[in-house]
């Protein structure tokens, strides 16, 4: 037998420790949850996508009652900058939440396997590492890439 150990590497930043264009994806993350459609788990979600281009694209989460009609914020972003920009590739990402009492969540939160899946399919594209920033209201996690979050990845067949 061998056993092979799966490392995931996570920096802890407090809010002053990142860059100012860190901080600008931050604030535009922050700010997709205020336009997420949630009104049946009330969690809020926001994305921001850095592209290439300059051009940093936004989603939310949009829930629907027909479970699971809806998308996550992450997925309505990446889908959104693929259909607008097909040629820009993706920089950096920023993802951020606030619960049902409107405060950001004090953790900070991973996409689900859906998302991580399809964000890894434009860190792909992108043919480099799409830094990766996930908020929460005390720390924020940095990690150097989607691939990261998905190490036993599905990428061709």
């Amino acid at each position: 037998m061998t056993r092979k150990d799966i490392l995931t590497p996570i920096e802890v930043l407090h809010r002053d420790e990142l860059t100012s264009a860190q901080s600008a994806l931050v604030d535009k993350a922050i700010d997709a949850t205020r336009r997420s459609y949630a009104p049946y788990s009330r969690f809020h979600v926001g994305a921001a996508i850095m592209l290439d281009n300059g051009v940093t694209v936004t989603g939310s989460n949009q829930e629907n009652a027909a479970f699971p009609s809806g998308t996550c914020a992450e997925r309505s972003a990446c889908f959104y900058a693929g259909a607008q920009y097909p040629e820009a590739r993706f920089q950096s990402i920023a993802v951020a939440a606030r619960d049902a009492s409107g405060e950001l969540v004090t953790q900070p939160i991973p996409p689900c396997g859906a998302c991580r899946q399809s964000l890894l399919e434009y860190e792909k594209l992108a043919g480099h590492d799409v830094d990766l920033l996930l908020v929460g209201r005390n720390e924020i996690y940095h990690l150097p890439s989607v691939h990261s979050l998905l190490p036993l990845a599905f990428t061709s067949f």
